[in-house]
């Protein structure tokens, strides 16, 4: 069942946005060579907690993180551990975090240290994806108008859109209906109303656009073993454009323009 947010609920939601943006930010600064993705974990943790706040991937169906860390060709959940990032990888952390009582979720990819040009344009395309989908979040369109602005401006560049994951309704529970696929046609799915919390998030691959599942249960990796760059926020559906809940401030046509 899809919910609509009043304006109370909105409210905190913002403030749990705010609150992994933050979070996020200081992570992002500390990725570099030689830094482990369970460090980075723990680093994740110890700020959203700090703050108030639980990281809420950390046991969640199981999860035993507070963070994934998927490196090169994972695509989502990857594990973190204790092997060090090495520059020109390509890492995804995705986050979800829990204040009093509402989540936000978000995700970001770097290229480790830099130095792999292939790697920052995958990221830079990803990253495009994800606004120009947005900027088909708004109240009166549909779900498969963000898809298709994901898949049209991806599969320009020769890129694989990951069919298999999707984003997702959000609020008081981590995963909430309507899926949000990175693909589609436009003018079908389901219609956007004022109030609806989703996240949208391309998940976009060097090569192919399948994947399959590691024995962990967990790590999601392409089945050609390419690249993929993962880039998510949380967003709230007004009557204008989209209010990004974990970018406080960004706006879809400042990125756009």
């Amino acid at each position: 069942m899809i919910t609509i947010k009043n304006e109370s609920q909105i409210e905190k939601m913002r403030k749990a946005g705010a609150l992994l943006h933050e979070v996020l930010g200081l992570v992002r600064e500390a990725i570099e060579p030689g830094v482990t993705t369970h460090y980075l974990d723990q680093l994740t943790e110890r700020l959203i907690r700090e703050r108030g706040a639980i990281p809420s991937s950390k046991g969640y169906q199981g999860f035993p993180y507070s963070i994934c860390a998927s490196v090169d060709d994972q695509v989502v959940h990857g594990f973190p551990n204790k092997e060090k990032l090495r520059r020109g990888q390509l890492l995804s952390v995705d986050c979800t975090c829990i204040l009093d009582g509402w989540q936000s979720d978000s995700a970001f990819s770097v290229v480790v240290g830099g130095g792999n040009e292939k790697n920052q344009q995958l990221v830079d395309v990803t990253e495009r994806c994800f606004w120009l989908g947005a900027q088909q979040a708004v109240a009166g369109n549909h779900l498969g108008d963000i898809g298709y602005a994901v898949q049209t401006f991806a599969e320009s560049h020769g890129y694989g859109v990951i069919r298999d994951l999707c984003g997702h309704g959000i609020g008081t529970e981590m995963h909430e209906d309507p899926n949000v696929p990175n693909f589609g046609r436009p003018h079908r799915g389901v219609v956007l109303q004022p109030g609806m919390t989703i996240t949208i998030e391309p998940m976009i691959s060097m090569g192919t656009w399948k994947v399959w599942q590691e024995d962990d249960g967990w790590t999601i990796i392409t089945r050609d073993g390419s690249p993929c760059s993962h880039y998510e926020h949380t967003l709230l559906i007004t009557d204008g454009e989209p209010e990004i809940l974990s970018y406080p401030g960004m706006k879809v046509s400042e990125v756009l323009k």
